[in-house]
């Protein structure tokens, strides 16, 4: 496992959505999933005031070993929901970056089309039906989803990712207690960056959100900015969840390190508080990690950069130069056929 010349890199999802192959080290596998995210996110706040993405964007920077480390254990038909903050969970799941990339300059070859945007992700064909933009929107639906699944007696499941600001709304509690009552395939991921748009969490709630469920739903929580604790934590979970043994709840604990939305620094956080946020970067502290145990040393470490910056960089021009959709076209979208 430590033998560091022998390791086989190699990257594939960006682009085309197939799987990433890292050979059997898991460990470098994870933290350069978590990198791939944070890269494309970097990409995006450093264009984004050029204005020619048309988009909002709600950069995930930070909250990458949440999506990484849940979304390992996750087949392709399994179903993810997404929120306006997505990104991140649409990359983890194996979504299409090109894709991704012309969606954000609203062109044809865009993941929707161009018509969606950056907080309505969508990739059907691996398992993301389209992120909600509105707070809790998607937890509803993925309930829905995981009730389709046991109905047809099939063997996926649904994983709803939701942030704290969402566990305000009265829908997340009125879905946990029907996914409860009909034992449904879901797990339930709540990303507590403690601010919301900008309230504190501690103006807001009185205890963790996890324990609110303690008494109906098997309810745990985790430090979100630890990789394979979430990854531990999530493979035990969806174990029990396929097994058939209902829904289940994770809170993890984790920093937004950009505003609410655009590349912003966050401007909800004093100094002191994101220098404490810095030390806690989940990219960061897998990497030193990971160094200390002699997984990855620095010339792996630059190969991996210089793959996903290439890799980055294609997608990125990809979706510039892509062209706009059909003006004519548009009605076209309006319906289901």
């Amino acid at each position: 496992m430590n033998n560091i010349k022998n390791h086989t890199f190699k990257l594939a999802k960006s682009g085309n959505a197939t799987n990433h192959d890292f050979g059997k080290n898991n460990e470098i596998k994870l933290y350069a999933e978590m990198l791939n995210i944070r890269m494309i996110q970097e990409k995006i706040s450093d264009e984004y005031h050029n204005d020619e993405m048309k988009t909002p964007v709600h950069l995930y920077i930070g909250q990458e070993a949440i999506a990484v480390g849940v979304c390992e254990y996750l087949t392709k038909s399994d179903w993810v929901f997404s929120n306006h903050r997505g990104h991140g969970h649409y990359i983890a799941k194996g979504g299409n970056v090109k894709g991704l990339f012309a969606e954000l300059f609203c062109k044809e070859h865009g993941c929707g089309g161009g018509y969606s945007g950056s907080m309505h992700l969508v990739d059907i064909e691996n398992g993301l039906p389209g992120a909600s933009a509105i707070v809790g929107g998607g937890i509803p639906i993925g309930v829905g989803a995981a009730f389709a699944f046991k109905y047809r007696k099939e063997q996926n499941i649904s994983v709803i990712f939701f942030g704290d600001g969402a566990a305000d709304e009265g829908v997340l509690y009125e879905s946990v207690n029907f996914a409860v009552l009909r034992q449904l395939p879901v797990l339930f991921v709540c990303e507590n960056n403690e601010i919301a748009v900008a309230s504190p969490y501690s103006h807001r709630q009185a205890t963790k959100i996890y324990k609110r469920f303690k008494n109906m739903i098997p309810s745990f929580f985790v430090n979100g900015n630890d990789v394979e604790a979430v990854n531990n934590l999530a493979g035990r979970l969806i174990s029990e969840i396929r097994s058939g043994d209902g829904p289940r709840f994770m809170e993890c604990a984790t920093n937004r390190m950009k505003a609410h939305a655009g590349g912003a620094p966050n401007p909800s956080v004093e100094p002191a508080i994101f220098k404490k946020w810095e030390k806690e970067c989940p990219l960061k502290v897998y990497r030193d990690k990971l160094i200390k145990q002699k997984m990855l040393n620095k010339d792996l470490d630059e190969k991996i950069h210089s793959q996903l910056s290439q890799e980055i960089e294609a997608a990125f021009l990809f979706g510039r130069k892509d062209i706009l959709p059909e003006s004519n076209k548009l009605l076209n979208k309006m319906f289901a056929k």
